[in-house]
């Protein structure tokens, strides 16, 4: 033991200082200072310290809030009418401060607007109504929904806990402040909002709700969605999918019989994934999902199989931060 260590006696005998009823309110360095003050040095601050944290006696005086610990909510969906993900933006009205609420449901594994309302005022009972109604009309049944949503005052309100509860649909929320937990949520938001067309301003509800009947029909039924594997929302959710991939491979062979040259292998077409989580364990995302009207077009050489002259650059490169925020691919021009 080195010879500065304190004896058992000497930490009693501090300890025994420092539960002076006289010392009950203070601080330990107002007691050091006091004891010192008197003719009295036990020990260092830091050491007085370190007793009366080995006791589990020191600790913060003040009444601070203690924020609980969040778990990153981990879904799975396999199939359409699964999981659900809801969330409510603010669209502008025809007047400065003017602001329309427009609530938006969709299914995560198929990306279907499944139902949206459009107010003016953010409401409890409001999102209760059309989440009701959204059930009734794809006729969810007891223990086969999970909705997934931010923390917002309506999402948390007791009268959505009530009717969800009745119509047997299990809740889940986001990490308080971590936009990243409802990622189709925010992706579809910033779809709609970057489309051209979007007007910077709607000049009255009716006319919001004009436009956002169009867009929503686009996007379910003529968006080929890139996290889709260029399938609309449409036929995702009502099954349609082995249907059209077969006829888009049947394509692809055609073109590959006629031209095998161009092709470096027998192409196969994408397929869009059998599984759609949110917040998928050992994964923490860094981005959102990007929406399709941002992205990139493919070019002939991300075609499947295709032969291309342009090669890859082998140099890390990162873009700027954009719309994404994330580092991107890179090609070199073909040569010549």
């Amino acid at each position: 033991m080195p010879a500065w260590t304190l004896s058992a006696s000497e930490r009693q005998n501090a300890l025994e200082h420092l539960h002076q009823p006289r010392f009950l309110d203070l601080s330990v360095q107002e007691i050091y200072a006091t004891l010192w003050d008197e003719g009295v040095w036990l020990c260092s601050l830091r050491t007085l310290q370190r007793l009366l944290a080995g006791e589990g006696e020191l600790r913060e005086r003040r009444a601070i809030t203690r924020h609980p610990t969040y778990r990153k909510p981990e879904l799975l969906a396999r199939h359409p009418n699964e999981i659900w993900s809801w969330d409510i933006t603010k669209i502008r009205g025809p007047q400065k401060g003017t602001w329309y609420q427009l609530y938006v449901v969709i299914d995560i594994f198929s990306r279907r607007v499944v139902g949206w309302l459009l107010s003016t005022v953010e409401s409890e009972d409001l999102a209760a109504d059309l989440l009701e109604a959204t059930c009734e009309k794809y006729q969810i049944s007891p223990n086969q929904l999970t909705l997934h949503a931010d923390r917002g005052p309506a999402m948390r309100s007791r009268t959505l806990a009530e009717r969800l509860s009745d119509l047997g649909v299990e809740k889940s929320h986001s990490r308080p402040y971590v936009s990243n937990d409802n990622p189709f949520s925010e992706g579809q938001f910033k779809t709609m909002k970057y489309r051209a067309g979007y007007p910077d301003r709607f000049g009255s509800l009716e006319d919001a709700r004009r436009w956002l009947r169009d867009f929503f029909h686009w996007y379910n039924h003529e968006h080929h969605h890139q996290g889709l594997a260029l399938l609309t929302p449409e036929q995702v959710h009502m099954g349609q999918t082995e249907t059209i991939l077969a006829a888009r491979q049947a394509t692809l062979d055609r073109a590959y019989m006629a031209h095998p040259e161009r092709f470096s292998r027998p192409p196969r077409v994408r397929r869009p994934p059998t599984e759609v989580w949110i917040g998928k364990p050992g994964e923490e995302s860094k981005k959102l999902e990007c929406p399709d009207s941002l992205a990139k077009p493919p070019t002939p050489s991300q075609d499947p199989g295709e032969r291309t002259e342009a090669r890859a650059c082998r140099a890390p490169c990162t873009s700027p931060k954009g719309a994404e925020g994330v580092a991107g691919p890179c090609r070199s021009e073909p040569p010549g």
